[in-house]
């Protein structure tokens, strides 16, 4: 494969992102003279252990989706890396695949939607659905082999082998979110992308799909990247917890400690706003038309000073696997 770096020297890391930033042409028209720019993902750095769900958390706007599709290559990043280490130790570059290793790559990093509604083709049975990817892969073992491992697929995500036959408008959304799960699991990979899976259900079966996930992590030895805007599912779900705002990682913690020793102002205000208590601060994210050079929360921060307001805090760490971006913390 192309993009090879070597040997493992990460600590067990499945993925790498380093100093990852994305921008967008911000277009007005077909004969527009506009060269403005969407800063979407500003030098974003983290990583990703084996076995492990790193959850993404954030308003809308704040560049969480963009930084998962960049893992993915849905989109190409401006500046930075995505390393990926293969299970034998194996490290590689994934914006240097040629587009035959970068299909095998998204072989084993599968991406599952927000609305299962919009990302399942209403035209095609519930078999044909979750098997499309695979009949283009490499694990393509023709239609016998595939049913069968349909069926078991489809009954390990709560479903009947009779709903393969079904078109998927047939389902409720909980049992259409299992569908999407089911296709990302059907190509058995390393690593599953969750984009607000969870955000359009009812409480309830909220749960029931949390539930699920944690259930094939340990059967399947999947990692997750978890992208939520909801720091109580974040926090009850994942092991680690990155809060990003316009574009920046702002903090950074174990998910069973964040909760407690949150640091950053913004990590507080999400926490105060999942448990209903919102602030004169819980206003519209901006869009980020230039690069930060200043702290990216000080135009709603209820303590910056002028410092936050003319420099970009550096990312420190401030014990225990815990990392923030705040120029009040000493």
């Amino acid at each position: 494969m192309e993009g090879m770096l070597g040997n493992n020297g990460n600590g067990g890391n499945i993925i790498e992102v380093k100093n990852l930033s994305k921008q967008f042409n911000l277009e007005a028209g077909f004969f527009a003279k506009n060269k403005n720019k969407v800063y979407a993902v500003n030098d974003v750095s983290f990583s990703i252990k084996r076995g492990e769900t790193y959850g993404i958390v954030g308003e809308s706007g704040c560049g969480k989706t963009t930084t998962a599709r960049l893992i993915i290559q849905m989109y190409k990043q401006t500046e930075g890396s995505v390393i990926y280490t293969s299970r034998d130790g194996v490290q590689y570059k994934v914006e240097d695949f040629s587009k035959k290793d970068l299909r095998r790559y998204r072989e084993k990093i599968k991406y599952i939607f927000q609305d299962p509604a919009r990302s399942l083709n209403p035209r095609l049975s519930v078999f044909n659905v979750i098997t499309a990817g695979l009949r283009y892969s490499s694990l393509w073992k023709g239609k016998k082999d595939a049913w069968e491992l349909a069926e078991k697929i489809i009954a390990e995500v709560g479903l009947s082998p009779e709903d393969l036959n079904r078109r998927p408008a047939e389902f409720s959304g909980g049992q259409r979110q299992r569908i999407s799960i089911a296709r990302g699991l059907i190509m058995n990979p390393e690593l599953l992308i969750c984009d607000e899976v969870v955000s359009a259900l009812d409480v309830s079966i909220q749960g029931q799909i949390i539930n699920l996930l944690q259930d094939l992590k340990q059967k399947h030895n999947l990692s997750y990247v978890f992208i939520t805007h909801d720091l109580r599912v974040a926090c009850y779900f994942c092991d680690v917890i990155g809060v990003m705002y316009r574009g920046v990682l702002v903090e950074e913690a174990p998910a069973q400690n964040l909760y407690k020793e949150a640091l950053h102002p913004y990590t507080k205000i999400l926490f105060d706003g999942a448990v209903g208590e919102l602030t004169s601060s819980n206003i519209e994210v901006k869009t980020t038309l230039q690069a930060e050079q200043c702290c990216p929360f000080a135009y709603r921060c209820p303590k910056a000073t002028e410092r936050c307001k003319r420099e970009l805090p550096e990312f420190r760490d401030a014990g225990n696997g815990h990392r923030v971006r705040c120029f009040l913390l000493g």
